[in-house]
């Protein structure tokens, strides 16, 4: 049985596609000012929430920065924040095939299979506590500084459309879409949640941080949980380098 046909994006993610076409043609350089939303509206792109909803997903993803009173403005490479979450680094890697930014890498890429002790992994999974679970990890990294810890936590029934979850390093092709290929069912992002908690030392020594053992370091979680038909099967979760914000500048 062939796929089922995907689902045409919705109006504000169609208009924030066209923009980031038009700012990779070259149209829109850096420093360049957009349209405002107002004029977006009134030239029939969509309402004011939708051309709204747009320009957010731009900033989320990189592309531009909106400030109060000087309207929104293209980013360069030199000028964009230093950190992405994990749902805004897959709407750019879909958009435009580049899973990374300039300057960045990732290193430490580790796959395994372990149970979850964690009750709130597991909770938002559906699973009984230290149920087993895949757990995929990389430490993203610009420049020569660690940024973003960045973990998925797996639910184990994943592991049957995708045995090579287990596998280090990225599969051939974006797992959810070889989910959906493979299973005729879709993923799809929940609201991402962000929390703030104390650091832990194995996560310190990931981003190279050395302070003493009483000393404590908050960092910033951003989390998001992906579903298909049958209920939780990812949970997303971005550990942000102490003192970075979401989008913003350590």
């Amino acid at each position: 049985m062939p796929p089922p046909a995907r689902k045409r994006p919705p109006k504000w993610r169609q208009i924030a596609d066209e923009i980031a076409q038009q700012i990779a043609e070259g149209i829109y350089a850096p420093d360049d000012r957009l349209p405002s939303v107002q004029a977006l509206v009134d030239q029939g792109k969509g309402a004011t929430a939708t051309v709204h909803r747009a320009y957010q997903a731009l900033e989320t993803e990189g592309l531009v920065r909106t400030t109060q009173g000087s309207g929104t403005t293209v980013l360069g490479p030199d000028n964009s924040p230093n950190t992405l979450t994990g749902a805004a680094r897959l709407e750019r890697l879909r958009r435009t095939g580049r899973p990374l930014a300039p300057q960045e890498t990732y290193v430490n890429s580790r796959s395994v299979l372990r149970s979850c002790a964690d009750p709130q992994i597991a909770d938002l999974l559906g699973i009984d506590l230290y149920d087993e679970i895949v757990v995929r990890s990389r430490t993203f990294v610009r420049g020569d500084k660690p940024t973003v810890l960045a973990l998925n936590f797996i639910h184990s029934r994943a592991l049957g459309a995708l045995p090579e979850l287990l596998q280090e390093g990225p599969t051939e092709k974006f797992r959810h879409d070889l989910y959906a290929d493979r299973t005729g069912r879709a993923i799809v992002a929940g609201p991402e949640q962000s929390t703030a908690r104390l650091a832990s030392h194995n996560e310190l020594a990931e981003f190279g941080i050395d302070v003493p053992a009483d000393v404590p370091v908050p960092v910033l979680i951003l989390r998001t949980v992906y579903s298909d038909d049958d209920g939780p099967l990812e949970v997303w979760e971005d550990i942000l380098r102490p003192g970075m914000w979401h989008g913003g500048r350590s």
